[in-house]
C-alpha cells in the first residue's frame, strides 16, 4: 500500500539548529512522563522528544498515513545525527502513529522519475544513509501499516516491537518495479527466501504482528496503546548500560551479516579484547564481584 499525494513546501532551516541546552518541557502521556526540549530544530514531518537518556522520533504525517518522502527522510536523518552525537543520549526510539507507521512511500513525488537521474543523484540513497552510520541502537515502535518504504524503514532499525495490529508488506511489484531500500535483502535475511519471495512477488503476501513475530522480523508484540511505552523501557534499559560496550555489540551484531563466520568471531574477539581498555568494564566486573549496581560513566 503507497500513498500518492502532493508535497507540502517544507524549510530546511531548522536541520541546520543544534539541540543546546536541553531546556525541557515535562509532560503525561500514559504512564510515562516525557520531556521536548525547547531548542529542538522546527521538523514539519516528525516530531522528537527525550525521556532521560532516550530520544523518540515520531513520524508526523498524520494525513498521509506516514509516507515517505524526501523531505521527510532529510529530518530523520538530522534528527538521527544530532542525537547520534549526544552524549546525553543512548538509545533511540522511532515510530508513528496507532494508525500507521509508515504505510509506504510518497509516489507521486517518484512518478516521474528517470533512470538517468536516479542514478546520478543516487536516488534513495539518503533514505539509509544516516540510520546505516548509526552508532546507537534504535527501536522501532511499529503501529498499523509498515508497507513498502515503512516496512524497510523498520528493518533499518536494530530492534523492532510491533503492535497487535500492525501490518508488514513489500507491494512494490504492483507498482512495476521493486523494493529500493533494502527490502529484498533484509526480509529474506529476516524472515526466509521463500517466504520474502512470496511477499515481494506477489506484493500482496502481508505479515501481521504475530506472524511477523513468528519469523523473527519483529522481537516481541503489545497492544497498540502500550507499544510505544514498552519500546521506551527497553531503549531505557539498553542507555543505562555502558555506552561504548552497546555500540561495539551493536557493531559486531551488524557484522554477523556482512562477514564469515570465522571472520565474525575473530572481529567479535578483539572488540571484546578493547573493552578491558573502558572505564566501564572496569566498573562492570568490580560491581559484579563487590555485588553492588554498576555506575558506568559511558567511557
Amino acid at each position: 500500500m503507497f500513498r500518492a499525494l502532493a508535497i507540502k513546501p517544507f524549510s530546511r532551516a531548522g536541520t541546520v539548529a543544534t539541540l543546546g541546552a536541553r531546556n525541557a518541557v515535562r509532560y503525561q502521556i500514559g504512564s510515562a512522563a516525557r520531556f521536548i526540549s525547547s531548542d529542538a530544530p522546527a521538523y514539519e514531518m516528525i516530531k522528537t522528544e527525550t525521556q532521560g537518556r532516550v530520544a523518540i522520533i515520531t513520524l508526523n504525517r498524520p494525513k498521509a498515513l506516514n509516507a515517505l518522502c524526501s523531505e521527510l527522510f532529510h529530518e530523520i536523518n538530522d534528527a538521527l545525527a544530532r542525537f547520534d552525537n549526544d552524549a546525553g543520549i543512548g538509545a533511540i526510539v522511532l515510530t508513528g502513529s496507532e494508525r500507521a507507521f509508515a504505510a509506504g512511500a510518497d509516489i507521486k513525488e517518484m512518478k516521474d522519475a528517470e533512470f538517468i537521474s536516479n542514478y546520478k543523484n543516487n536516488f534513495l540513497g539518503h533514505w539509509v544513509e544516516q540510520i546505516s552510520k548509526m552508532r546507537k541502537p534504535i527501536v522501532a515502535a511499529v503501529n498499523g501499516y509498515a508497507l513498502g518504504g515503512g516496512c524497510e524503514l523498520a528493518m533499518m532499525c536494530d530492534i523492532i516491537y510491533a503492535g497487535e495490529k500492525a501490518v508488514f508488506g513489500q507491494p512494490e511489484i504492483n507498482l512495476g518495479t521493486i523494493p529500493g531500500a533494502g527490502g529484498t535483502q533484509r526480509l529474506t535475511h529476516a524472515v526466509g527466501k521463500s517466504k520474502a519471495m512470496e511477499m515481494i512477488l506477489t506484493g500482496s503476501v502481508n505479515l501481521d504482528a504475530q506472524e511477523a513475530k513468528t519469523y523473527g522480523l519483529v522481537s516481541a508484540v503489545f497492544p497498540p496503546e502500550k507499544l510505544v511505552e514498552e519500546a521506551i523501557k527497553t531503549a531505557t534499559k539498553i542507555a543505562s548500560k555502558g555506552a561504548v560496550s552497546v555500540q561495539m555489540a551493536k557493531e559486531a551484531v551488524n557484522q554477523a551479516y556482512e562477514l564469515s563466520l570465522s571472520s565474525g568471531l575473530h572481529f567479535e574477539r578483539r572488540l571484546f579484547q578493547a573493552t578491558f581498555a573502558t572505564k566501564d568494564q572496569k566498573e562492570g566486573m568490580s560491581a559484579f564481584a563487590e555485588k553492588r549496581k554498576p555506575n558506568f560513566v559511558h567511557e
